[in-house]
């Protein structure tokens, strides 16, 4: 892979099916074989939700290496939602995670300007978070046998 070379800001409905089936595939790849969660994903959100798609060139084709979805307050939350968020394991270790919750905020804060935002965050992220001024909200809980925590920004 030679970098990041493009970010996709896009509504549900603005994804070509080859977008969403890479959506799709990365997120079956981090999270039901990866991470061994057997869940929903395909929970009735996708389609309200704004998706931020990170691609990287390799060689003559594009890869999605990252990517997280954003639900306008009022669907899931009274804030913004943040979700799904991921990188490729691949991708990680340079930065493309922070990277990726950078374009994710201000993507969420240009939409909707004023919200809060919150997130359902994996335990073991909760310092990353903290770096983009996320405050713990809740207990620990356990959502498909990961521990999380409830934060807002």
């Amino acid at each position: 892979m030679t970098g990041l070379a493009d970010w996709q800001w896009s509504s549900f409905d603005a994804l070509s099916k080859d977008d969403l089936y890479a959506v799709l595939a990365v997120r079956q790849q981090v999270f039901v074989v990866e991470q061994r969660c057997a869940f929903q994903d395909a929970d009735g959100y996708d389609e309200q939700a704004f998706h931020l798609l990170g691609w990287c060139a390799d060689g003559a084709q594009r890869k999605l290496v990252a990517y997280l979805r954003c639900l306008p307050p009022g669907i899931k939350n009274a804030e913004i939602a943040l979700g799904r968020v991921l990188c490729v394991p691949a991708a990680r270790g340079v930065g493309l995670g922070r990277a990726l919750l950078e374009q994710g905020i201000r993507e969420a804060e240009r939409q909707f300007p004023g919200r809060r935002i919150g997130v359902s965050a994996q335990l073991h992220l909760e310092a990353l978070y903290r770096r983009f001024g996320f405050e713990r909200v809740s207990d620990p809980y356990d959502e498909d046998g990961i521990p999380h925590l409830d934060m807002l920004r």
